[in-house]
């Protein structure tokens, strides 16, 4: 799950697994495999980084091979 900010200003928590596209014209807009847009303050730039640190994160959650 990641935190983004809404454009009211008003945080909200996403799950990660279920972006489909993230795109900036100029607002960043947050699409979801089931179809919903989400439009938020952070950058396309922010939302990837944030994305591989929960990915990062979900595998030091791993146990060793």
């Amino acid at each position: 799950m990641i935190t983004v900010t809404r454009l009211n200003g008003k945080p909200m928590v996403v799950n990660a697994e279920l972006i489909r596209t993230v795109e900036e014209n100029p607002d960043t807009t947050i699409t979801l495999i089931n179809g919903d847009h989400l439009i938020v303050k952070e950058s396309m730039t922010t939302i990837v980084e944030k994305v591989i640190e929960y990915g990062r994160h979900l595998r030091r959650m791993l146990p060793p091979d």
